[in-house]
């Protein structure tokens, strides 16, 4: 059985009605990926306007791991929507809340107790766990990392490394956010091994806490497990437990940005169980709500009592709608073992990567953890130079040959993958295959 169909052109007929008419209502600064409008989803499938279907190698940037419709999810905003759909939680609250954030500081990492804070979006819970870490620790100052993505807002667009498009000509910026190195082995110094690396990038990080930012003025240091918009770039062990070992010395919190890597993606939970450390706050959004936008963050109880009635939550935080789709997002990785089942499907990724790899002199670099995978795309072996060119037309290729696909990368030279974690073996085969035949339609190979 095939999955993929694509049989317009893109846009289709009725595609691009939509489109002329978005054109003329939307602000250009919403950007797009492939030129047409979902008609309807489920799985790993996406169905179009024009009658297209799509095998869904994006996850609406990784917000899908359970799948589009999942029944389970479903089932459970149907049953909420009978009941109320909103009181607001600082009126009158509700039970789904409660369960949620005790389900959420149940899985998180650490023999220690937790609490749990519902919000709304990714970026609204970076912005929160930095207000608490403030709170906590009396201190201002605030360490991201270079190439890494926390959000659109102020303090999250500070905070974030990719200027164009998410900061030219968007500033000032928040004061108080420094920026510290962070590995990207395949860009290393040839001369240097990837221990070596790692480690002259943790003493790089020592050095940082010298010159660039007193340690006692940091009040946390927020880092993605994996990096996802900086390109799935996966750092060593040695480097985040040398940045953790650092942050438990000088009295600064370490925040795992869970926003992307979390529920199932790598394999895990959460991606930072994959270091051997355990944060004292974590951001969780994406695929916690299976679509409906909900997020959070949990951490230590000291950490997150510190703040005053009134001085955390927000309208829609923590919506009985996000709530109740997160419960059953929790349900269904654990009854169908998706964290087993990323581990699979990134396996089954990496070793079709390394294949292209050696197929394709226009694959740089292959790396991943999980289901979380990526290829850079680049001019040559030997130079290493981006091709965001080539990058966007093998996106293209695949778009029309029905494959969703997404790019990554401060270069914007990237191809990750974010399929739903519940596809199945054919789906993803096909999609693979799909990607093999983009990138040599797109590169001449």
């Amino acid at each position: 059985m095939k999955y993929a169909s694509v049989t317009t052109s893109l846009p289709g007929p009725r595609a691009e009605k939509l489109l002329n008419r978005r054109q003329s209502i939307v602000p250009k600064g919403v950007s797009f990926g492939v030129p047409t409008f979902v008609h309807s989803a489920e799985g790993a499938i996406v169905k179009d306007v024009d009658g297209n279907t799509f095998i869904d190698f994006a996850g609406a940037i990784g917000t899908i791991n359970v799948g589009h419709r999942h029944p389970k999810v479903q089932e459970a905003l149907k049953n909420q929507v009978d009941h109320y759909i909103h009181t607001g939680f600082n009126v009158m609250m509700y039970e789904p809340y409660i369960a949620l954030a005790e389900r959420l500081a149940g899985l998180a990492p650490g023999d220690f107790d937790k609490k749990a804070l519902l919000l709304n979006s990714g970026a609204e819970a970076v912005e929160n766990a930095v207000k608490i870490a403030r709170k906590y620790t009396k201190r201002q100052g605030i360490v991201a990392f270079s190439r890494g993505f926390h959000g659109r807002t102020l303090l999250t667009m500070t905070m974030t490394s990719k200027v164009k498009p998410y900061k030219f000509q968007f500033g000032p910026f928040a004061s108080e956010v420094y920026k510290a190195p962070y590995p990207y082995a395949y860009r290393r110094p040839e001369e240097m091994t990837e221990d070596a690396y790692e480690q002259f990038v943790l003493q790089e990080f020592q050095n940082f806490l010298i010159a660039e930012a007193a340690p006692e003025t940091i009040a946390a240091v927020v880092m993605e497990p994996v990096q996802g918009e900086g390109g799935f770039i996966v750092p060593s062990k040695t480097f985040v437990q040398g940045v953790y070992k650092l942050c438990k010395e000088h009295g600064i919190l370490f925040i795992a940005d869970e926003i992307q890597t979390g529920f199932a993606r790598t394999g895990r939970y959460f991606a930072v169980e994959h270091f051997g450390i355990v944060p004292d706050l974590i951001t969780v959004s994406k695929s916690m709500g299976s679509g409906v936008p909900i997020s959070g963050v949990i951490g230590r109880k000291e950490i997150m009592d510190r703040a005053e009635p009134g001085e955390l939550g927000g309208t829609y935080s923590g919506s009985p709608l996000g709530c109740r789709a997160a419960l059953a997002v929790l349900d269904i990785i654990e009854e169908e073992k998706l964290n087993q089942r990323s581990e699979a499907i990134g396996k089954k990724v990496m070793d079709k990567f390394q294949e292209l790899e050696q197929r394709f002199a226009c694959i740089g670099d292959v790396r991943g953890l999980g289901a979380m995978c990526a290829m850079e795309i680049v001019k040559g072996p030997a130079s290493k130079e981006p091709d965001k060119t080539l990058t966007n037309a093998i996106i293209s290729e695949a778009g029309k040959r029905g494959l969703l696909l997404l790019s990554a990368g401060v270069y914007g030279n990237v191809v990750r993958l974010l399929m739903p974690i519940v596809i199945t073996d054919e789906q993803l085969e096909e999609g693979l295959s799909i990607l093999e035949q983009s990138i040599e339609a797109a590169s001449g190979y």
